[in-house]
């Protein structure tokens, strides 16, 4: 029987005792199992580096995406990995095709423990940081970072999505609908801005997916959609342009290289990682094992 590794972020939007206790007898069907909980941002990277050399036979995270994005990068060694949507959004989970649903994720993950069943995904890495479904620069992580500054509520839940059309709305509004070039992608020329995806969707609105990079696959390299422009009538078309995956991309690329004219917001799975003058983007390619 594997010997696997729970990692709980508390304050995720959908986890609460209940889900965790049926979730964690779900879980128990597919192995031995040792159940942590995090305390601060960052901590659960801590917690997968130090159950990868302890000697884990698989790691199951409970979280939202940023809690994702910390065991990633936690990884020391291949050792199965697997995602229980508990965030808002849970966008990597999804992505991989688990349900919203942690109790009907964690029966899933608990059948891949027993068969020994995973997936073997690339990963992207920007400036020594992996994200596991998308990154961006500029415009992107602009409306990560507004949402950001709305703060947490008192159980440390982040707003929804309705937040994040919000601030993208707001931002267009403050530019009057113009956003000049601001950046140069190596080899493609200049843009406003850059979503990199590492799958489709690169989120969701609720229920729809967004898929922005509409031919990325998790099996490939890297995808790019970089917008030249934006003026107050081509804004809206754009915009719903980009979102539906009809914007023109750069498809299953190794590296990446951008440089800023300023510095410029960058984010990773959703997380504001600051501001950046440069960023080199790389695909790490069949990297990771995921518990499917």
């Amino acid at each position: 029987m594997p010997n696997a590794l729970l990692v709980v972020n508390p304050f995720a939007t959908r986890v609460s005792e209940d889900r965790l206790a049926a979730v964690r007898a779900e879980l128990k069907h597919g192995g031995s199992l040792d159940v942590v909980l995090t305390e601060h941002p960052g901590h659960a990277t801590d917690l997968v580096t130090a159950a990868c050399r302890d000697g884990v036979d698989a790691v199951v995270v409970f979280s939202g995406d940023g809690g994702f994005n910390e065991a990633l990068n936690g990884l020391e060694r291949d050792v199965p990995v697997g995602f229980l949507p508990g965030g808002g959004t849970s966008v990597l989970s999804r992505a991989l095709g688990m349900p919203r649903d942690p109790v009907a994720a964690a029966q899933r993950i608990a059948a891949a423990l027993q068969a020994g069943r995973t997936r073997r995904i690339s990963v992207g890495r920007v400036n020594g940081r992996r994200f596991g479904f998308g990154a961006g620069i500029g415009l992107p992580a602009d409306v990560v970072r507004r949402v950001d500054a709305l703060g947490r509520a008192h159980d440390g839940r982040r707003p929804g999505d309705l937040a994040f059309a919000g601030a993208l709305v707001r931002l267009l509004g403050s530019e009057r609908g113009r956003l000049e070039p601001r950046l140069e992608v190596k080899g493609a020329g200049r843009a406003v801005c850059a979503f990199v995806a590492n799958c489709s969707p690169y989120t969701y609105a609720g229920a729809v997916p967004l898929p922005i990079a509409r031919e990325a696959e998790f099996e490939l390299g890297l995808d790019l959609v970089a917008p030249v422009r934006v003026s107050p009538v081509t804004a809206a078309p754009l915009v719903a342009r980009v979102l539906r995956g009809r914007h023109p991309s750069l498809h299953d690329l190794d590296r990446i290289e951008i440089s800023c004219d300023d510095p410029l917001a960058l984010h990773v799975d959703g997380e504001d990682l600051g501001d950046v003058r440069e960023a080199v983007f790389e695909a790490e390619r069949e990297a990771v094992s995921v518990l499917v």
